[in-house]
Formats: C-alpha cells, sequence, structure tokens
C-alpha cells in the first residue's frame, strides 16, 4: 500500500554531472518525477553550490529553468544546497532573490570555524532573510562518539544525549526552519524526535558545555571530514581510495589513541580492495568536489605517516 504524499515532504536536487546544458534539464528532472513515482516536489535544490560549479548552473540558466518548474506547479518551493564561503552565498542570492530556502551545514564545531564559517554563512542567510534547512547537525556523527573528555563533559550535565545537545544547539538559531540528522536505526529516530518533542534551545548552562566540547576538538587537530563521500563517489578516484574512511581512522587515532586503531585502517584497505593510502597519485579530482575544501593529498600522506609503518 503505497503512502499518501499529504503525509510526508519530497526533496530532489539537480546535481552537477547530469547535466551539460540547459537543454538536459528539463528531461532530467522529468526522469526524477518519474523514479519517485510523484507529480511534484515539495523542496528542489540546486546542489552542493560553491563559486565554481555555481558558475555552471549559470551558464546553463538552471535556476531560471528550475523556477518555471515551480511556476508550473511541479516545485512548491526552490532553494540551494550551498558548500563555501559566505561572500559566495551573498553573491548567490544577490543575483537570485527567488530563491526561496538555503541549505546549509551547521553545527557547533564549525560554527566558528574558518574553513567553513557556518556564522557567517548563516548570517547571509538572516541578511537575505532566508529560511534554513540545516545539514550535519551532528556533523556526519562526529558529534555523537565524541572522544572521552569532550563526552565526560556533556555527561554531566545529566540531560539528553550527545546528539540532542547539537540538533537543538541547530534548531534553536532563530532563522531555523528545519533540522536534517541523517539516521542509521529506529532508536537514533526516537532520539532526534525525542529532542524536538517539547523543543527548547540550549541553556547557558549547556551552551557553556558545548563550548568546552569545541575547545577540546580544537586541540585534537582532528580532520573536519563529514563523510559526504563526494570525494570517491563524484571525482571517481583513480586508484579507488576509500578517503572518508581513512580520514575516520586517522581522526579515531588522535582522539582515542587506541593501540587497535590501526586494525581499522586495515579494514579499510581490505573493503577497498587493497587501496592503500600511500598510492595515491595527487591527481586532485577528490579536492575538486569536496565540500569542506580539505587538502586530501596532504592529508592522505599523513595517514599513511601513521598507518603504513
Amino acid at each position: 500500500m503505497g503512502v499518501s504524499k499529504s503525509r510526508f515532504l519530497l526533496t530532489n536536487k539537480l546535481t552537477d554531472p547530469f547535466f551539460k546544458t540547459q537543454e538536459d534539464i528539463r528531461p532530467f528532472f522529468e526522469q526524477q518525477l518519474k523514479w519517485c513515482g510523484v507529480d511534484y516536489f515539495d523542496f528542489y535544490l540546486m546542489h552542493a553550490q560553491d563559486k565554481n560549479n555555481y558558475q555552471k548552473f549559470k551558464r546553463c540558466k538552471a535556476y531560471e529553468t528550475a523556477y518555471k518548474f515551480k511556476e508550473e506547479g511541479l516545485i512548491k518551493h526552490f532553494g540551494i544546497s550551498f558548500h563555501d564561503k559566505a561572500d559566495v552565498l551573498d553573491m548567490i542570492l544577490s543575483e537570485h532573490p527567488e530563491v526561496e530556502v538555503v541549505q546549509i551545514q551547521f553545527n557547533y564545531v564549525d560554527y566558528e570555524d574558518a574553513s567553513v564559517e557556518g556564522r557567517k554563512v548563516y548570517e547571509v542567510c538572516e541578511k537575505h532573510n532566508k529560511p534554513v534547512i540545516v545539514m550535519e547537525p551532528v556533523k556526519g556523527g562526529s558529534l555523537v562518539n565524541l572522544p572521552p573528555e569532550a563526552d565526560r563533559v556533556l555527561k554531566e550535565l545529566g540531560g539528553g544525549s550527545n546528539a540532542s545537545y547539537a540538533i537543538r544547539y541547530a534548531a534553536g538559531f532563530p532563522q531555523m526552519a528545519m533540522v536534517l540528522s541523517g539516521m542509521s536505526d529506529m532508536a537514533q529516530m526516537e532520539d532526534n524526535i525525542g529532542a524536538m518533542r517539547d523543543f527548547t534551545p540550549l541553556s547557558e548552562r549547556e551552551k557553556d558545555a558545548v563550548k568546552k566540547v569545541c575547545d577540546i576538538f580544537k586541540s585534537l587537530n582532528l580532520v573536519p571530514c563529514t563523510s559526504c563521500r563526494y570525494c570517491i563517489e563524484e571525482s571517481e578516484c583513480p586508484k579507488g581510495i576509500r578517503i572518508p574512511d581513512m580520514f575516520s581512522s586517522l581522526n579515531m587515532h588522535e582522539a582515542f589513541h587506541n593501540w587497535n586503531t590501526g586494525y581499522y585502517y586495515e579494514n579499510v584497505i581490505t573493503g577497498g580492495g587493497g587501496a592503500k593510502a600511500s598510492e595515491c597519485i595527487e591527481c586532485g579530482k577528490c579536492e575538486k568536489v569536496c565540500p569542506q575544501h580539505l587538502p586530501i593529498r596532504k592529508l592522505l600522506k599523513d595517514v599513511a605517516k601513521i598507518f603504513e609503518k
């Protein structure tokens, strides 16, 4: 039995690799509707906008084409998902005031991070009065499985789960319309829903605890990878290196200093068909699609130095 469309909101995106010209966009969009078995999308986003791919979207009149879909009733709300600095978002929203909603990466660790500019990007959304959809509120799970010292800080509050503090932090800003959290099982879903059922913003005591956690993360100098996997799914790494999993192993080594972290790295290699970090040929394809703008080639050398002694 099908589920009534009125019981959920459905979002889809226009992604860079799936069109080369303006003429490619409508056939692809119609195929998306067909794949999803619907007559319209509640939200349709220009995917992963940054300084580089925005120029292609602009050249192909993607924004104008998508907005026409809205006029035809095929889209209810038109927006963008964004992965770049605040000045780029300001430029896009100035050139396209028709954008109704902006999806951004936003969490307490990235709020003052210079590479993500969470606070500044949010302030641009405020400036243009755009509702915000939050992605990565728990930073790919990094704010759930905290280093022991940081974990103790939140446990001492005697309140909710680590994830609940992260989600409530993000939802506590006035411009936030929705907080999206990736969940792996029913327990995680129930926990997230529970955090928002009788929503209250973080108290001053909870904010102080979150700040302490941020300071601990800064002292660890971890790789700010969110495991979006663009680096291996969109760049088609010639060597098949499982980059996010390797960074996860590196972070685990730095955060926990467990003697067995090397085993995790060995599992990554085995699962990736034997590709090691040291086999990177430094083509740079991964760095071009990384939303976090990480120096992946350099970081892979760090991975190899630690785990391939």
